[in-house]
């Protein structure tokens, strides 16, 4: 058994414990840190919004097979970039299967429009025929933001719902959404800094990764209320059991979020690296960065929150002070014996066989107490008789014996 499996059973039994309930308040911490961080981003840099919601210009040249490359692509963006015209100083270049290439642009005038068309022409050496332009009215992105709100709205009602329902806790459900809102932030606010634009793939990644972030939650509540049960029967506080609930799954939760970030991850990175701009990377930033944020979250946001909010209530309060007066009793067992002093008061000592006790120095003898009168019946007192014992009537009588069946009758 590796190292991992051995830490991942230490874990879920208990012999090893992270205090991630206990030191909740440098989880608080850290993520207030990173959310100012991230709401810093939106404030000074702003969201680079692609071109689906602030509208542009969109240029389809199209190309032989074997020139509808990412070559060809790149060449593009560098020949419309080096035009000088500032709404085209970052175009969107793309192939579109493989019979065109897709240039979008910013909002241009008509003579930047003209030379800009120019320069697709001269770079791919296709005829005027081959190239057609349209433009894209900001209308559609607004109407993609929103349904993008309306859907969130919705699915945040259903999830406190579906938590409210399953656990009955309305508390679980506050934890989850503050899990999920410092998600979304998160990652909205690495895309201000990055400045990677924010296209309808984006948005499709910020909800999926709302998905993924309540998935882990969930399972970690799960096991919480599990744990939680019966916490008069339990010899532990709802800290220490939401805690070791935390602990439990933690070796799931980071198994689970390696193996999708793996794949992701080599997504971000052919949308960065190998094709440079696209929706790709817009949605593999969203769905990496999301991830990891919703595991955080439900380790170190939504487990320590809900124990928070939990320990208030008078059942939680209860079992804090019984597990506290439980350690108090086991931390020396022989705490109430009382040491030697010079001052003690002076007690009885044995009786001797007189019946008097030795009388301490300079005293007299006292009277040694009674003995309370035992059970009858238990260890070895004999019960009193009701009447004086007399001969039975059956003691004449042959009493029966045991024997093989084959002597039976005889004598």
């Amino acid at each position: 058994m590796g190292k991992f499996s051995r830490l991942g059973n230490d874990l879920y039994s208990g012999q090893k414990s992270i205090d991630f309930v206990g030191r909740r308040w440098l989880w608080y911490a850290i993520s207030a840190v990173i959310v100012l961080v991230a709401v810093g981003g939106l404030v000074v840099k702003g969201i680079n919004y692609g071109i689906e919601f602030t509208g542009g210009a969109e240029y389809r040249v199209s190309l032989p097979a074997d020139q509808v490359t990412q070559d060809t692509a790149d060449e593009l963006r560098q020949a419309v970039a080096g035009t000088g015209i500032d709404n085209a100083s970052s175009p969107v270049v793309t192939t579109s299967g493989n019979e065109a290439i897709l240039v979008q642009t910013e909002p241009l005038s008509d003579d930047e429009s003209a030379d800009v068309g120019q320069v697709i022409l001269d770079t791919t050496g296709a005829a005027d025929d081959d190239l057609s332009q349209s433009e894209i009215g900001a209308s559609w992105g607004q109407e993609v933001a929103e349904r993008a709100l309306l859907g969130l709205s919705v699915f945040l009602v259903l999830v406190v719902l579906f938590i409210w329902a399953y656990f009955r806790q309305w508390k679980m459900s506050l934890a989850a959404i503050v899990a999920l809102a410092h998600d979304v932030i998160i990652t909205v606010g690495i895309y201000a800094l990055s400045g990677f634009e924010v296209s309808p793939a984006t948005v499709t990644g910020l909800l999926t990764i709302l998905g993924f972030s309540l998935y882990d939650t969930v399972v970690v509540f799960d096991k919480v209320r599990e744990n939680t049960a019966d916490l008069r029967s339990s010899r532990q506080t709802y800290a220490e059991a939401a805690n070791l609930a935390v602990n439990q799954t933690l070796v799931r939760s980071i198994n689970t979020s390696i193996v999708a970030l793996i794949p992701v991850g080599c997504i971000l990175y052919v949308g960065v690296v190998q094709l440079g701009t696209g929706s790709l990377k817009d949605l593999a930033l969203a769905l990496f960065v999301g991830m990891a944020a919703g595991v955080y979250s439900s380790v170190f946001i939504a487990t320590p929150l809900l124990a928070h909010l939990k320990s208030r209530e008078s059942e939680v309060v209860l079992a804090e002070k019984r597990a506290k007066a439980r350690r108090r009793a086991m931390a020396d067992r022989y705490a109430a014996v009382p040491a030697f002093t010079e001052d003690m008061p002076v007690v009885a000592e044995p009786a001797d066989d007189s019946g008097q006790s030795a009388a301490p120095p300079g005293g007299s003898p006292t009277a040694t107490p009674a003995r309370a009168p035992e059970a009858s019946g238990r260890g070895r007192v004999a019960p009193a008789p009701q009447r004086p014992v007399q001969k039975s009537a059956a003691s004449g009588r042959q009493q029966p014996s045991r024997r093989p069946r084959s002597k039976r009758g005889r004598k």
